[in-house]
């Protein structure tokens, strides 16, 4: 990668791996985008946050998902810009965005182990955090197949 990439602010670190998930099958669904607004909208954790950051992080997310080691580098960003005491709340915001579209793809899944891995996520917690999100997002109907 020929420029530097930038410093992320924790928000920034949130928003980016609320997109991260959303990319990760390769089809950013719209569903999952007004997720991600509503997220960036109405928790606490995003007062003040300017939502005009969402498109830069959005394309620093894009470009480093087109280099080989790409997801690495990202998920570095995120550990070095968010405090240990909110890896719980990113990985939760994952989760809901995976679980946004009522479809869990396998590159979602894989996609969350490796959030998981990297925030260095408590196995029970992230059962915990996954089962919240499932609850969130039930529907009343299930989708066809």
């Amino acid at each position: 990668m020929a420029k530097p990439l930038p410093a992320l602010s924790p928000q920034d670190s949130l928003v980016a791996i609320m997109l991260a998930v959303s990319v990760s099958d390769s089809e950013i669904r719209t569903s999952e985008l007004l997720a991600i607004e509503q997220q960036v909208n109405q928790l606490p954790i995003f007062a003040g946050y300017d939502f005009d950051r969402v498109k830069s992080i959005g394309q620093t997310v894009f470009d480093l998902f087109e280099e080989e080691d790409g997801l690495d580098a990202l998920l570095g960003l995120i550990r070095v810009a968010l405090p240990e005491r909110l890896h719980e709340t990113a990985y939760a915001l994952a989760c809901d965005i995976a679980a946004a579209d009522g479809k869990l793809m396998q590159t979602e899944l894989r996609m969350l182990e490796e959030i998981r891995h990297e925030l260095q996520i408590d196995r029970l917690a992230a059962a915990a955090i996954e089962r919240g999100a499932r609850a969130r997002h039930m529907r009343l109907v299930p989708e066809a197949s």
